[in-house]
């Protein structure tokens, strides 16, 4: 069974890396590919099904790697199989072939042909992780994935001004899932005082810290409501359609979309007695179920509509899941993913018809307009309940704001107080001799109202991408200086080696990947789209590469550095987990966005093709 269950991790990492060999014009020999290993997928995950079955049915978890020990935390790559994963990977499966199928006909000749279907098996891989994960971990690494997957296909056509702007929008939302989850993760290892598999988290739900509990429900709940685009979060997911139908159909249709049910199906012995969550979960998907179907029948794209049908249907899935109800619930999902994926891929001809048909066959109603309520969900309809604008005035707008307060942070003098803050922090973190706690918890509290304060200022600065870019690491080196002050030891030493050694290497690649472009006009500025992935599309390669990796992507060493840190702050330090929480929160939004300004959007030069902004 283990060997069995690896290779839904192996295949597609396989694929992955034979695919990027391929160039773009081997159209047949990269669909074959693609096709082959989603045939696969089809006969491997419908064979392992009946086998389950005739072995009685009984869970099946396994451990394949041990990544990372400690006396007090266990990095284990972990795989499990219930009922949920064998109805999302024969579902998955059918979806990603019939999608492989019709995108080999629908992306022909595109210039990003072979980027689409890499970053299709991307998301493979990140979705087999997530539904194949035995523990938190290995979830979190396809969580990853797949918001990275997502992102870039989002992105897809980036030479266009609102595909880049709404694929950093759907990465604010999926950051907040992912934040949201990290700390459900610190607070459940607080708890057990272990990693657990999923298999045990019932044991834990009878715990007599209730409070506790229910946070941690809280955390799961809101990263499953942002990722399936429930409210207040569902505007994100028509602006997500910026990319190709195919990638439309198979994210936000049917596969990505329905990834928070999942969150909740496989946490579910977790908060099952916990009234107030099950209540939370109902109401939420009630509200989006409603405000859904009024937006998507207002709606004038076909795209918008099916979003908002979808968000809808999901609504209706968290309900059934929180009520138990989850073999209908199961079902639900079939059914919806199944539809999604056949009305996204049909959009275009359809679309085709119904204008041709309301050209020739328009009938107005001469008795509409008289109903003030109807006229009031109308226009709130069509501006989709002033969600976008609800999330950009009460969500990111105050921190943009205290961003540009900020701005000071460019000057020498403050350039130089903040380099001799790492020097003095640094003589007081690695000394021998013993300070004293205030002196050591005033130095906690510096490092990280520091490091916030550089988070917040390269979120929302206009100015030069590489002085930004430093001013990230030096928010790095503040992060470490606060985890060394906060254990104390030298324990920890080889666990900051590890965080910070992926950080460095991430951090000195993209310097010289962001020098190697300001040496064509010597402008970084962060106030415009300068799309030099026209010019420089490997340096824009290695610098996304790069710009992951510092964050703490699973690609360097940083990951399990990041993890491993974290548990060290106790569940009475809840002001050093917040800031930390926002630290990665706005790191990520921060270093993306200079990826976006600098490689992605319209070009600068006027020898380039533009799209404008309304296209």
């Amino acid at each position: 069974m283990q060997l069995i269950l690896s290779l839904f991790i192996i295949i597609p990492i396989f694929a992955f890396l034979v695919s990027l060999f391929f160039k773009n014009k081997n159209e047949k020999g990269l669909a074959f590919l693609i096709q082959a290993t989603t045939g696969l997928y089809i006969v491997a995950s419908i064979s392992l099904l009946l086998f389950w079955i005739s072995k009685d049915s009984n869970i099946a978890i396994q451990k394949i790697l041990t990544l990372y020990k400690t006396d007090g935390f266990e990095f284990a790559f972990v795989l499990f199989y219930d009922i949920n994963t064998a109805v999302y990977s024969v579902v998955g499966s059918i979806v990603f072939y019939l999608v492989a199928r019709f995108s080999h006909f629908y992306m022909h000749r595109d210039e990003g042909f072979k980027r689409f279907f890499n970053t299709f098996l991307f998301f493979l891989i990140g979705f087999n992780l997530i539904i194949f994960s035995g523990n938190f971990e290995t979830f979190f690494i396809g969580w990853e994935f797949i918001g990275l997957a997502s992102f870039l296909l989002i992105s897809f056509y980036r030479n266009r001004y609102l595909p880049v702007k709404n694929a950093f929008k759907t990465l604010s939302i999926y950051r907040v899932s992912d934040i949201a989850l990290i700390l459900a993760m610190w607070l459940l290892h607080h708890l057990t005082h272990q990693n657990i598999n999923f298999n045990q988290l019932n044991e834990f739900a009878s715990n007599q810290h209730t409070e506790l509990l229910i946070i941690i429900s809280m955390m799961f709940v809101i990263a499953a409501v942002a990722k399936s685009a429930q409210f207040p979060f569902t505007s994100w997911l028509p602006r997500a359609m910026e990319g190709p139908t195919s990638s439309s159909a198979i994210f936000y249709g049917s596969l990505s979309v329905h990834i928070g049910v999942f969150l909740l199906l496989r946490t579910y012995p977790f908060w099952q007695n916990i009234f107030w969550v099950k209540f939370l979960i109902i109401l939420i998907g009630l509200l989006t179920s409603i405000i859904s179907t009024l937006i998507s029948r207002v709606q004038p794209t076909i795209k918008t509509q099916i979003a908002y049908s979808s968000a809808a249907q999901i609504g209706i899935i968290f309900i059934e899941v929180a009520m138990g109800w989850h073999v209908l619930a199961l079902v639900h999902f079939a059914g919806n993913s199944f539809l999604r994926t056949y009305q996204l891929l049909v959009s275009p001809s359809v679309l085709n018809y119904l204008i041709h048909h309301q050209y020739f066959h328009h009938n107005s109603n001469i008795n509409s307009g008289k109903n003030k309520f109807l006229n009031s969900l109308y226009m709130l309809g069509i501006k989709e309940w002033n969600l976008d604008v609800f999330l950009h005035d009460y969500l990111w707008h105050p921190f943009k704001w205290i961003g540009r307060k900020l701005n000071f942070l460019e000057c020498k003098f403050w350039k130089s107080i903040i380099f001799l803050l790492i020097v003095i922090i640094s003589f007081y973190a690695f000394q021998t001799i013993t300070i004293s706690d205030s002196v050591k918890t005033f130095f906690q509290y510096l490092s990280l109202i520091v490091a916030i304060s550089i988070m917040f200022y390269a979120f929302a600065s206009r100015k030069s991408a590489i002085v930004v870019w430093h001013l990230l690491f030096v928010a790095h080196i503040f992060i470490a200086l606060f985890f060394k002050l906060l254990a104390n030891s030298n324990s920890i030493n080889h666990q900051i080696i590890l965080y910070f050694s992926g950080i460095t290497i991430a951090y000195v690649i993209g310097y010289l990947c962001l020098n190697k472009v300001h040496k064509i006009d010597e402008d970084l500025s962060l106030n415009n789209y300068h799309g030099y992935v026209y010019e420089q599309k490997f340096t824009a390669t290695i610098f996304l590469l790069s710009a992951i990796a510092l964050l703490g992507f699973p690609i360097t060493t940083a990951f399990i550095g990041i993890d491993v840190l974290f548990t060290h702050v106790e569940l009475n330090q809840p002001i050093f987990i917040t800031l930390l929480a926002l630290c990665l929160l706005f790191l990520e939004l921060a270093v993306i966005r200079i990826y976006l300004r600098i490689f992605l959007g319209p070009h600068k030069k006027l020898d380039h093709p533009i799209a404008y902004r309304s296209s």
